[in-house]
């Protein structure tokens, strides 16, 4: 009796300790804040300024607090840019409708703001505001964004990139002296519980448009205001320091309003449930077994950044480390090929370098030897034309005597004027053979000997050279005797013209006296007179020079 009654007791209690234990799981899994609420936004970008210069950052930060609302799952983000005063009239009349029935309601405004008497005031792009009371009617006062906002049941949020340098404050004219218009936005007090205001900048000071895509203030809301889970004033304290640091500290965003003693995120935390603890093991004994069968460096840093720490992650790591010291076995052994395979690249490179130098060298000379060629042929080809010019001349050749009175550089001789002069001098010291006729014959040849022999020289006589004839030069007097000269046979050339008949060329004389020395001067050549010879004869104004002439007893 007493065992079958204790058994329903039993059941009894089984089964409320499972209902608790249902119970008690549920509230583990399910209690976290429900993800219900109405979130809603308006974010506005003024750039285009008609009448002022144009900002370059808010639409882009605009764009920019969208995406970041967008992503965090707000029901309504309505975004508008470049706005005219009746436009932002409409704007805040619509939003107002859907902050009705909103849980959060959050306002972004990115352009120029201006205070006026303590009031805030946001520009619309069309303002002009030539004078101060042209504000009532040509901005937006931040009063009016409060009360848009003002049905929001948990959280009412305004954020004001607007602190800028204003250009507005600066023409603006005073109907009243004593109106204030401030630098930046005025410091403001939120009447309405659960509200806060950001300013990019504290009351009283302005704030950067930014020389990057975005404004330093927006740039750094976009990586602090959607993380889930975080209080706002947390967030918007790592605001601050990000915006100190990037602007060496010019500008401190401020937060105006208060909250309650609970965490308010913009956005909730996200719903974890934990697995119980032999669940987590198993897939990490899986992962394990899965990199274990793959077994590389790069699996086993992905295995070890999934799970930082544990039993696993240790032989993971040790893992890692056989696989290192295989990688640096592996790089030692293949050191000394990779350096000896370096140090033949080198030395090919520097044989190729030599090789190529070579052929440069060898093209040089070549070159160089072309040149040479060229040159002498060129020199050939000139010589020939000379000599073909100069046999193409009249046969009477006048040879004057250079002027003591006249000094200067000899003129370049041809070889046949060379030739020529060389026959001249060989006549007047006696020794020529042959005739005066420009040409290098073997008569001439003889003649050169014969001064040789009597003059006690070694001169050249295959060709007529300078060298000869400056050596004949330097004998004034008669070197060849008579008595080994053989007579030359006059000889005498018909022109074709009457009046060459009765000229003598220089090289041809008439008759030759018994002496065989012959004179010429300017008016052509003849027969040293009887009892005189060839000489040198001193010049009277200079006697340092002489000049070959005849010397009479």
């Amino acid at each position: 009796m007493m065992g079958v009654g204790v058994l329903p007791i039993w059941n009894f209690l089984m089964r409320a300790v499972g209902a608790f234990v249902l119970a008690v799981w549920s509230v583990c899994l399910f209690g976290q804040p429900a993800l219900a609420d109405k979130r809603v936004a308006l974010v506005i970008g003024n750039s285009g300024y008609q009448n002022v210069a144009r900002l370059g950052n808010p639409t882009n930060d605009a764009s920019a607090i969208t995406e970041i609302l967008k992503g965090a799952g707000f029901d309504l983000v309505e975004s508008r840019l470049d706005l005219k005063i009746s436009e932002m009239r409409r704007v805040f009349r619509d939003f107002a409708n859907s902050s009705r029935d909103a849980d959060v309601a959050v306002v972004y405004y990115a352009g120029h703001g201006i205070e006026v008497e303590g009031t805030n005031y946001l520009i619309p792009i069309d303002a002009s505001l030539e004078q101060d009371l042209d504000v009532y009617d040509e901005a937006f006062s931040l009063d009016r964004i409060l009360v848009t906002i003002e049905p929001a049941k948990q959280l009412r949020l305004v954020i004001l990139d607007a602190c800028r340098n204003n250009p507005f404050a600066r023409a603006m004219k005073r109907t009243i002296g004593s109106r204030a218009i401030g630098m930046g936005l005025a410091k403001v007090e939120p009447t309405s519980p659960n509200t806060l205001i950001a300013f990019a900048s504290k009351a009283g000071s302005t704030a950067s448009d930014g020389d990057s895509k975005n404004s330093p203030f927006t740039a750094a809301l976009v990586r602090h205001i959607a993380k889930p889970g975080l209080d706002l004033r947390k967030a918007f304290g790592f605001v601050r320091d990000d915006v100190l640091k990037n602007t060496s500290n010019k500008q401190e965003p401020y937060v105006y309003g208060s909250l309650g003693g609970d965490d308010v995120p913009l956005v909730p935390a996200k719903l974890v449930v934990s697995e119980p603890l032999h669940n987590a093991q198993a897939d990490v004994r899986r992962d394990y077994e899965l990199a274990l069968q793959v077994g590389t460096k790069k699996v086993w840093d992905a295995f070890i950044a999934n799970y930082p720490s544990g039993f696993y992650t240790e032989l993971a790591e040790a893992q890692r480390l056989v696989l290192e010291g295989a990688k640096q076995t592996e790089q030692a052994k293949a050191a000394p090929e990779a350096k000896a395979a370096e140090e033949a690249r080198v030395a090919a490179e520097k044989a190729k370098q030599v090789e190529q130098a070579k052929v440069l060298a060898a093209e040089q000379v070549r070159v160089a030897a072309e040149n040479v060629a060229a040159d002498k042929a060129a020199a050939d080809k000139a010589v020939e034309k000379v000599a073909d010019a100069e046999q193409r001349k009249p046969a009477l050749q006048v040879a004057s005597l250079p002027s003591p009175d006249t000094p200067g550089p000899k003129p370049a001789l041809s070889r046949a004027e060379m030739t020529r002069s060389l026959q001249v001098e060989l006549r007047r010291v006696g020794c020529l053979t042959g005739a005066v006729d420009g040409e290098w014959t073997s008569a001439s040849r003889r003649s050169l000997e014969l001064f040789n022999k009597h003059a006690g020289m070694k001169l050249e006589v295959k060709l007529a050279s300078l060298d000869a004839l400056d050596a004949i030069k330097t004998k004034p007097d008669r070197i060849c005797p008579l008595s080994e000269r053989p007579a030359a046979k006059p000889e005498a050339k018909r022109e074709s013209r009457p009046e060459a008949k009765s000229q003598l060329t220089a090289s041809e004389p008439a008759e030759q006296p018994q002496s065989g020395e012959i004179i010429c001067g300017t008016g052509g050549c003849r027969p040293v007179k009887k009892g005189c010879r060839l000489g040198a004869i001193r010049n009277s104004t200079n006697p340092s020079v002489s000049v070959t002439g005849e010397v009479c007893n």
